[in-house]
């Protein structure tokens, strides 16, 4: 049964998330997209790293703990903001981003059978295929496709699609078989952060030059993104990925296009469109059937608010 809490954590997971989009095309016109990444990602090692000195928690997890956090640190931090930051440095909209990004459902939905043995049901499917067919709706007249650069640029978050789907199938696989290479969240994150810094570093440094202009703008998006975003949307996903199984965590991507549109229009006005709402309104309702199992869901959609009143 999701509770309360479940709900919360949920919430404040998407709102966080999506932030990142919007802190990127903030920090963008002052870093190119791998030093971004390197920055924020030396700044987020160097905080745990000393949270975790001052605690007395630093310590050499074994090999295959080490490896397994870092590579998944690099699928889940480092592809996948590697390539959001290459679409919008190419003047793909976060918007268009997110809903990109929102295919990772359907593939965690396709792929989790193999690998977490969670079988994703038929109302599941439903749900994704209308969280899906709701994204669209929400973004399908904002594509320009007859220009080809911009079809190509919509093609890079495909990689993000890629490293997040594998970083969340594996971490649920590891916690269905016992969670022996699991660690606490604050370990998880120095492990993965070291790997995505030393990553992002080759290309930031040879590519890149590490080339920044440190206005205050690019600094307070740095905050944000390493605090709001690295720290609390991050360690949220992990604590719902203990909770429920990955299919549901992946529903929740396909909100990301229409808050991300909303908070976009706060930020620099960007205008929402009557299709934005109709969007939202099929993505909500696609979420909601993803967390239940059989024909009772349609009366579940309707019924939902009960569930911000269970304890």
């Amino acid at each position: 049964m999701i509770t309360k809490k479940t709900l919360l954590i949920a919430a404040g997971f998407v709102l966080l998330w999506n932030s990142g989009f919007i802190g990127a095309e903030y920090g963008l016109p002052y870093a190119k997209p791998f030093t971004l990444l390197f920055w924020r990602y030396l700044a987020l090692t160097v905080l745990v790293l000393a949270y975790l000195l001052l605690r007395g928690r630093l310590k050499w997890v074994g090999r295959k703990a080490a490896v397994f956090n870092m590579l998944t640190g690099v699928l889940s931090h480092g592809l996948w903001l590697a390539c959001v930051l290459l679409a919008i440095d190419k003047g793909v909209p976060a918007g268009i981003v997110a809903l990109v990004t929102a295919l990772q459902p359907m593939a965690t939905g396709a792929l989790s059978g193999f690998i977490t043995g969670e079988r994703t049901h038929f109302f599941q499917w439903i749900g994704l295929v209308l969280g899906f067919v709701g994204v669209v709706l929400t973004v399908a007249f904002r594509i320009d496709f007859g220009s080809y650069d911009s079809v190509f640029g919509y093609l890079i978050p495909l990689g993000s699609v890629i490293g997040i789907t594998l970083a969340t199938l594996l971490q649920r696989r590891m916690e269905l078989q016992g969670g022996e290479l699991t660690l606490p969240v604050d370990l998880t994150l120095f492990y993965q952060g070291l790997a995505t810094t030393v990553a992002a570093a080759f290309p930031a440094v040879f590519s890149e030059q590490l080339s920044t202009q440190w206005e205050p703008v690019f600094v307070y998006a740095m905050v944000w993104l390493v605090l709001a975003v690295s720290l609390g949307a991050y360690g949220l996903m992990w604590r719902l990925i203990k909770r429920i199984n990955a299919t549901r965590v992946a529903s929740l991507f396909y909100l990301g296009p229409p808050v991300t549109m909303l908070m976009a229009w706060v930020a620099f006005g960007d205008k929402v469109q009557v299709m934005d709402v109709v969007g939202l309104a099929v993505v909500f309702t696609g979420v909601v059937l993803t967390q239940f199992r059989s024909a009772g869901i349609f009366i579940a959609v309707w019924t939902f608010p009960v569930f911000l009143i269970i304890p």
